[in-house]
């Protein structure tokens, strides 16, 4: 199978790092977890959404409750969607959450409806920024999560993540680029300088609340390139 970086190339024509897209006619979505509860994807689809990542999983030990009613209800919809986990790179390796992550609604098909699987990785909730890693021992970490869900998967995860906790955390490294689609968070107008080794994001999360639940959200590119995606092909 084609690198994932090679099909998001292929999959539409995508912008690079700091226009504005909000204004931009392209697909719309929102990610969600339980903060939210059950969503009612219909009315969401009705008000402009096209796609959403759905909270499935946090570490080792917590299955969001709410993953598979509003998984389900974004299928019923006819939404495009996918899953995210939310890493704790302090607790077990990344092949460990990656496989907790796949064993809990995060794999992926070629359906034309499943976005490949995303890796959040940020700000430590209750902790050191940092999760107490080095650079180098954080990036191992990502290559890990991100090699184990590839192995089988066939597509590497989307990075979801700012270019802030990424240059300090990683120490900006380029070594997922050509890779694993980005997804970047930055609340603006537009989206800002990106982390190393990207050129375009695919996913741009530009606001925390909106006209529908959860995080704003906007593919970086037209319909038929995010379905393109959601079948890897």
């Amino acid at each position: 199978m084609k690198s994932f970086g090679a099909l998001i190339l292929a999959a539409a024509s995508l912008v690079s790092a700091s226009p504005t897209l909000v204004k931009r006619a392209a697909p719309a979505g929102i990610d969600v977890s339980h903060f939210q509860g059950a969503v009612n994807f219909k009315t969401a689809k009705a008000n402009g959404i096209s796609f959403a990542f759905i909270k499935a999983t946090e570490g080792t030990t917590f299955i969001d409750p709410e993953f598979n009613t509003n998984y389900a209800a974004a299928t019923s919809a006819g939404i495009i969607r996918g899953a995210y986990h939310f890493a704790h790179p302090d607790v077990s390796s990344g092949a460990t959450q990656a496989k907790y992550f796949l064993a809990h609604g995060g794999g992926w098909s070629s359906d034309g409806i499943t976005l490949p699987g995303a890796l959040d990785i940020e700000y430590n909730p209750s902790g050191a920024e940092c999760y107490g890693l080095s650079a180098s021992a954080m990036v191992t970490w990502v290559r890990d999560f991100s090699n184990t869900y590839h192995a089988t998967t066939g597509v590497y995860p989307v990075i979801y993540t700012t270019t802030d906790w990424w240059k300090t955390c990683t120490g900006n490294s380029a070594a997922f680029g050509s890779t694993n689609p980005l997804w970047i968070a930055h609340y603006a107008s537009s989206i800002g300088t990106l982390p190393a080794g990207w050129s375009f994001t695919t996913f741009w999360q530009f606001a925390d609340s909106g006209s529908n639940p959860g995080d704003q959200d906007q593919f970086n590119g037209d319909m038929a390139g995010l379905q393109r995606i959601a079948r890897g092909s």
